[in-house]
C-alpha cells in the first residue's frame, strides 16, 4: 500500500533540534530515522525520557481512556495469531484484561505461516476464529477479496480515529473500508549488539555501510564472528534486503518494487544484492548454521556465551528484546544502533500486525475496539518487546529507555514511514515459508555470488504472484 510521504530523512543531530521553526517539521519526521539516534545515547538515558513523546494528551491520565466496552457474559471468542513464546504469553495478558472488563471468554489459537492458508483451512472447515492477527497488508486484502474479512464497526473506528495517525489507519483499509486494526508495530531498521564484545574489540557503532564493514572486521579480528543471521526464517532475510534497498535505491524505487511496477531484474536490485553479498558472502562474517538458525536463536546467541558469544551483532526489530536473556541489561549489556546508511540516508522499515474480524458479532467488534485502545496497548508495552502505533500510549509505559526512544520515534514520525515490502506483496511471494522471496533469499544466503540467478528467480516468482 502506498504511503503518504517519504520515510527517509537526514539523520538526527542535537543541532537539528535547535533549528528554526520552518525546519522543525523535518526534524520531527527525522525521529523515525533516529530510531537509531536513540541508540547513540542509550547509556545516557535516564528518567527524563518518561512521558517525553511530546504529543498532546500523551500522559498516563490521558492514556487511561476507560474505553467503553459492552458486557459480554457468556460470550466465547477465538483469536488466532502466529505468535509464540513470550510474545504469545504477553498478548494473553492483554486478552485476560479484556475478559475481566467484559465477562467474555477469549481463547488464543496458535496459527502457522502462511496464515492465509491457515485461515482458509479454518473457513473451509466451518470454524474460523472470530478475530485473526494478520502480519501483512497483502494478507488483509486477500482475506477481503475472498470474502472472509468483515469491516470494523463504528466503535473500533472511533478508537482508531482518536488514537492513530492517518497512515496507520490507511494500511488497514481495503477499497476505502476499514478492515484492520494495527495493534502492534515494529521498527525493523535496528542492529542489536553485545556491548562487551564491542568494548573488548575496540569497535564503535557504525553510521554508514562502509563503517559497518569496518566494525565487522574489527570484531572479527578480536576473535568473534560479527553477525548472527536467523536464516531458517526467510522473513529475516527480507528485512536485510529491504533496509539495504530502501537506503540505496530510495523511497520511490522502494514503492515501485513493492507494487511490482519495476522488475526484480532492475539494476537497483542487483546493487542491493551485491551490497548484501559484502556481508553474507564474506567468509566467517556470519555465524555458522545460519540456515538452521531461527529468529529467537539468532538473537539469543549474540547475548550468551560470555566474552565469546557465537556472534556480536544481529539485525532485528525492536521486538528482539523478548529474546535477549534477562541477565543482559538493555542499554548497558545489550545495545542497539540504526541500520547503517547504504546511500545518503538511513532506512526505516516498519512492520505490524493487524486485528481482522472474520466472524462479525458484538463480541468480536468489542475485541477489535479493545485492541485499538491505549488501555490494551499499555499492558503489553510494559512487558517489553512490543511497540504500539497508538499515539496515546504513554511513553513511560515502555519498560526501558531504549524502548521509550524507539516508541517516541515511531509516534513522532506520524505518517512518515515505509511498510515492510514483503508484507505488502501477495503472500505467495512475500510471506510463505519455503517459497517465493523467502526461499530465494535463503538460497542467496547460501550462494551470495549468484546475483543474476537470484534476480531471475525473484522476478519469475513475483510475476506469477502479482499476475504478470
Amino acid at each position: 500500500m502506498r504511503m503518504t510521504s517519504s520515510t527517509i530523512r537526514k539523520r538526527w543531530s542535537p543541532e537539528r533540534d535547535k533549528a528554526t521553526p520552518q525546519h522543525r517539521r523535518a526534524a520531527k519526521a527525522a525521529a523515525a530515522v533516529a530510531a537509531g539516534a536513540l541508540a547513540l545515547s542509550l547509556t545516557a538515558c535516564g528518567g527524563d525520557d518518561k512521558d517525553s513523546t511530546g504529543n498532546p494528551g500523551n500522559t498516563e491520565e490521558a492514556a487511561a481512556s476507560n474505553v467503553t466496552l459492552p458486557k459480554l457474559d457468556g460470550t466465547s471468542l477465538e483469536i488466532a495469531a502466529v505468535w509464540t513464546g513470550a510474545e504469545q504469553a504477553n498478548f494473553k495478558k492483554v486478552l485476560a484484561e479484556f475478559e475481566k472488563r467484559t465477562g467474555a471468554k477469549v481463547t488464543f489459537v496458535p496459527a502457522q505461516d502462511p496464515i492465509i492458508n491457515f485461515i482458509g483451512s479454518k473457513v473451509a472447515g466451518g470454524q474460523p476464529p472470530d478475530v485473526v492477527m494478520l502480519p501483512q497488508p497483502g494478507a488483509i486484502k486477500q482475506a477481503v477479496d475472498r470474502g472472509w474479512a468483515k469491516p470494523i464497526g463504528a466503535e473500533a473506528q472511533k478508537e482508531l480515529g482518536e488514537n492513530y495517525s492517518q497512515g496507520w489507519q490507511d494500511i488497514g483499509k481495503v477499497g476505502g473500508k476499514q478492515y484492520g486494526v494495527y495493534y502492534k508495530a515494529a521498527n525493523k531498521s535496528l542492529i542489536w549488539y553485545n556491548n562487551q564484545v564491542f568494548e573488548n574489540a575496540g569497535a564503535s557503532e557504525p553510521e554508514t555501510w562502509p563503517d559497518l564493514l569496518k566494525t565487522a572486521q574489527t570484531v572479527y579480528d578480536s576473535g568473534v564472528t560479527p553477525f548472527s543471521v536467523g536464516g531458517a526464517e526467510g522473513w529475516t532475510l527480507t528485512d536485510w534486503f529491504e533496509n539495504v534497498y530502501l537506503s540505496q535505491a530510495g523511497p520511490e524505487k522502494y514503492d515501485q518494487l513493492a507494487k511490482h511496477e519495476i522488475k526484480w531484474t532492475d539494476p537497483s536490485v542487483k546493487d542491493a544484492l551485491t551490497t548484501l553479498g559484502q556481508v553474507w558472502g564474506k567468509p566467517d562474517y556470519v555465524a555458522k548454521g545460519a540456515l538452521q538458525t531461527d529468529f529467537p536463536a539468532s538473537v539469543t546467541q549474540v547475548f550468551t556465551g560470555g566474552d565469546q558469544p557465537k556472534a556480536a551483532m544481529v539485525a532485528a526489530g525492536d521486538f528482539a528484546q523478548v529474546n535477549i536473556p534477562t541477565n543482559m541489561k538493555i542499554g548497558t549489556d545489550a545495545k542497539v544502533f540504526p541500520f547503517p546508511a547504504v546511500g545518503d540516508n538511513g532506512p526505516v522499515v516498519s512492520g505490524g500486525d493487524a486485528a481482522v474480524i472474520l466472524e462479525d458479532s458484538k463480541g468480536s467488534q468489542a475485541l477489535a475496539t479493545w485492541l485499538a485502545s491505549p488501555d490494551a496497548a499499555q499492558i503489553q508495552a510494559k512487558l517489553g518487546g512490543y511497540l504500539s502505533p497508538n499515539k496515546n500510549v504513554p511513553n513511560s509505559a515502555y519498560p526501558n529507555a531504549v524502548q521509550q526512544r524507539i516508541a517516541k520515534a515511531l509516534i513522532d514520525a506520524g505518517d512518515d514511514f515505509r511498510f515492510d515490502m514483503s508484507d505488502q506483496a501477495p503472500q505467495a511471494f512475500g510471506g510463505t515459508p519455503g517459497k517465493g522471496e523467502w526461499k530465494i533469499l535463503q538460497d542467496f544466503l547460501k550462494n551470495p555470488k549468484d546475483v543474476a540467478g537470484a534476480q531471475a528467480k525473484l522476478e519469475a516468482e513475483a510475476a506469477a504472484a502479482y499476475g504478470g
